[in-house]
């Protein structure tokens, strides 16, 4: 599936990167503003290198960029591939919805003549 210009294998590392809750969590983090990677780690149980795999796989699917400001790397939401992410799934949408009309179409049984139902009249 290609989405407004973006071929599978971007679209495969944005959804890659959503899979996880702490990826999810940290992006939603710096929607608020910008965090540096020090201050996102305080926040998880988890070690500061862990927290920065995080951000790398973030960052590779440009759901957020990272700024070096002196000695902090801060960490900022990239509000164009969020917006990636709902067309894909908008697309997708669209696409199941057009399949379950067409089925719901080849099973729905069509009247018979002067809208007779076939099954009326049969006894039981």
């Amino acid at each position: 599936m290609v989405v407004d210009g973006v071929a599978d294998d971007a679209v495969d590392r944005l959804f890659h990167a959503l899979a996880d809750a702490t990826r999810r969590d940290i992006l939603r983090r710096c929607v608020q503003g910008e965090l540096s990677v020090s201050r996102l780690a305080e926040g998880y149980p988890m070690s500061f290198a862990a927290v920065q795999k995080h951000v790398a796989v973030l960052e590779r699917a440009g759901l957020v960029t990272k700024q070096r400001r002196g000695r902090e790397q801060l960490v900022r939401t990239e509000p164009e591939a969020v917006d990636r992410a709902r067309q894909a799934l908008d697309e997708l949408e669209t696409a199941w919805r057009g399949r379950v009309e067409r089925m719901s179409r080849l099973l729905t049984p069509e009247p018979g003549p002067e809208g007779d139902n076939p099954t009326e009249g049969q006894k039981r």
